[in-house]
């Protein structure tokens, strides 16, 4: 999709289709709609879509009327929302070209960048594999102001950078386990650092077997694919002594049978998206690459294939990780905190004085939380309000869970420093208890994304499948550090 930024009074637009907002209980008579929402049939309800077409005074072919819902309740994050869906809604009319109208109470630098995310994330399909010709797709789209909002041409171009970075993301947690191998993996970081001018290292398993990331390849032994953790990494220009270096690591199973602790068939092959954590990493260093934030950043994805094949670990099993910590492996399906364990350890190593992981670790977060939050666990206060606080302005919703040092009592062993599970109570907290004991002092914040990383239905403003989630949040992390 082409992306520009424009400004021209809204009536002047050549376009398909030209999306206005309608706040409820509020009349417009710009768009000849007054008859209709004194009838009740246009509300202005949020996601309430009126197509107009041939509006007089317009040269816009159709105005689509968006519902907003209340004006008090409307921001960045309800706009792109709507955005999205509008997008949605023209694609299905096999609308080209679409012109968002930048007004206020929402005509802000932040608001055009939401705009701009929105269409791009509203116009994803999950249908690269599909070999229907019958593909609809809007060609452009272009945000209108009538006036000259301040850094509105550079609110655009991050939108775009954004949409297309979450997209990515999207299209790499959308890849079949049989075309994205842990290797593969490695081969889309080594294309995007060479577009985007970022460093990448992949360890390979003689550099793991020699350093001891005996957790992470306790999982992988069981496949013939070998693992890969990859390492991106963004270094700003100038001096970067004694500055904040931020750690980004990503959970990257290409798929999870559960191992010898084998999933139950139903719903299986969704554990593709295992590796969407490990997608968002390398998503938000293909953004953070493009906007230069003011500090050093490095990725870690640890890139395995959890597979219940005669060399594969065994409950009882115990691994010795990277710290040296001796772990139990009671439930070989808790991978992904072992593989997590070692690559935590390994950015500490190099330097790394802030961490934040993201994974679908847990089946309990989404027993808790569903599938509208995000679990966020902390052992710092300052990092956890941090990321809260990037979240809350890119509208992706995030909870703060309890971290009490009295949850380690749940994976005490007899044979060991630890086991990876917990039991049956409090399942997401026991992971991310077991992840603090190897963050260590370092200030980290763990992202539990099992609930929010994949739609199993489709949504007016979004395709069934991955979601992207955090992608735009670790990049605001990023870039707005001070």
């Amino acid at each position: 999709m082409q992306i520009s930024a424009e400004r021209q009074p809204i009536q002047n637009l050549n376009v398909d289709a030209l999306i206005a907002l309608l706040f409820e209980g509020e009349k417009d008579t710009r768009f000849g709609a007054a008859p209709l929402q004194d009838s009740g049939e246009v509300t202005g309800k949020a996601q309430e879509f009126t197509l107009l077409h041939g509006v007089p005074g317009f040269a816009a072919r159709r105005v689509l009327l968006a519902g907003a819902g209340k004006r008090d309740k409307f921001d960045s994050a309800a706009l792109r929302t709507v955005s999205a869906a509008a997008i949605r809604f023209l694609k299905s009319k096999s609308v080209k070209k679409v012109a968002w109208a930048l007004e206020p109470p929402c005509d802000s630098a932040e608001c055009a960048a939401a705009a701009v995310e929105g269409a791009i994330l509203g116009a994803y399909e999950p249908d690269r594999y599909q070999t229907s010709a019958d593909k609809k797709s809007i060609e452009a789209f272009s945000v209108v102001a009538s006036g000259t909002p301040a850094n509105f041409d550079e609110a655009v171009n991050r939108g775009r950078i954004l949409g297309e970075s979450q997209n990515f993301a999207r299209d790499l947690a959308n890849e079949p386990a049989n075309k994205l191998t842990p290797l593969k993996i490695a081969e889309a970081a080594h294309k995007i650092a060479a577009e985007f001018g970022l460093a990448c290292d992949v360890l390979e398993q003689p550099q793991m077997e020699s350093m001891g990331m005996g957790a992470l390849l306790g999982v992988s032994q069981g496949s013939a694919e070998p693992p890969a953790l990859i390492v991106l990494k963004y270094q700003p220009t100038g001096k970067s002594d004694g500055q904040p270096h931020l750690g980004l690591v990503g959970k990257g199973v290409t798929f999870d049978t559960g191992g010898i602790s084998i999933k139950p068939a139903d719903g299986m092959e969704k554990m593709k998206y295992d590796m969407s954590g490990g997608a968002t990493m390398i998503a938000a260093m293909r953004a953070i690459a493009q906007l230069k934030p003011a500090i050093p950043i490095s990725a870690y994805i640890p890139c395995v294939e959890n597979m219940p094949g005669s060399r594969a670990q065994r409950p009882g099993d115990i691994v010795t990780a990277l710290s040296g910590k001796t772990i139990e492996v009671i439930n070989t399906d808790a991978e992904g905190r072992l593989i997590l364990a070692d690559a935590l350890e390994y950015a500490k190593r190099q330097g790394c004085t802030h961490l934040v992981d993201a994974a679908t670790l847990t089946g309990a977060i989404v027993v808790a939380l569903g599938h509208l939050n995000v679990g966020l666990f902390a052992n710092n206060d300052a990092m956890r309000d941090r990321v809260l606080s990037a979240a809350k302005v890119e509208g992706e919703r995030m909870w703060a869970m309890p971290l009490e040092d009295d949850y380690k009592d749940y994976l005490k062993s007899a044979f060991a420093d630890l086991a990876n599970v917990g039991g049956r109570w409090g399942g997401a907290i026991t992971a991310a208890i077991f992840l603090k004991e190897f963050a260590g002092d370092t200030p980290w914040v763990h992202l539990d994304i099992a609930g929010t990383a994949w739609l199993d239905d489709s949504k007016p403003y979004a395709a069934k499948g991955p979601t992207g989630v955090a992608v735009r949040t670790l990049v605001r992390l990023a870039t707005d550090w001070q």
